[in-house]
């Protein structure tokens, strides 16, 4: 009884799983044809429970109007909190205001912010990153939780294995990420030799948008705008 069980529920998972893939197909096919119209964009992340009045709500809005100043776009993932400050400021700005964003039991909903035709949504948070990564200028990483450390460590991985092309990341707010960064350095780097010190040139640690804004563009006099593989 119990093999023809486990038989059973097997098979039956192995159905879900292939038709599955059909949507999988989808969102990466809907993704990859409207990402690849929206031009040079810069993805900013942070957590989706920072409130309006938060000083890094404040920030994340005026460096993504920095941006689109400058003539990047802005991606987010379309949610509140951080998500909201990054397309509210490239809205305001004028500029291409893009929203990746996930279907969540709590927390995630669309901000106002997005351009209409440069929402898009998701049910796999994989799918949703490989756009993030393929068509992002840079990364802009306000403080978050899980889900943006998610996001800095992935952009980071691939990067350092060469499975993608080099791009900027900026961590903003000395006082969130100088701790996590001082134990990368004493601890992966120094005592147990898990990195090399050539994986953390890109990092960058900034406290405003003429940081953010300098660094970028000083990556790109070298390189040039392209997708990223």
């Amino acid at each position: 009884m119990r093999k023809e069980k486990n038989t059973k529920g097997w098979n039956e998972i192995k159905t879900n799983d292939s038709w599955a893939l059909f949507k999988i197909m989808g969102e990466f096919v809907n993704g990859f044809e409207k990402m690849s119209q929206i031009g040079p964009c810069v993805s900013i992340f942070g957590s989706a429970r920072t409130k309006p009045d938060n000083k890094y709500y404040k920030l994340a809005q005026k460096i993504a109007h920095t941006i689109v100043d400058h003539g990047y776009g802005v991606i987010t993932g379309g949610g509140p909190g951080i998500m909201e400050a990054g397309n509210k400021g490239a809205h305001l700005g004028g500029g291409t205001s893009v929203g990746l964003n996930i279907v969540l039991p709590f927390e995630q909903h669309d901000n106002p912010y997005i351009d209409p035709d440069k929402s898009i949504n998701f049910d796999y948070f994989f799918v949703r990153k490989v756009m993030f990564v393929k068509y992002s200028q840079g990364f802009v990483v306000m403080p978050g939780g899980f889900g943006t450390l998610d996001e800095l460590f992935e952009a980071i991985t691939l990067i350092q294995t060469k499975k993608i092309d080099k791009f900027p990341i900026i961590l903003v707010g000395t006082e969130f990420w100088s701790g996590l960064m001082d134990w990368v350095k004493a601890t992966l780097l120094d005592k147990f030799g898990n990195i090399s010190p050539g994986d953390l040139d890109l990092i960058h640690i900034v406290d405003d948008e003429t940081e953010v804004l300098a660094i970028l563009d000083a990556f790109y006099k070298k390189y040039n705008l392209s997708p990223n593989f």
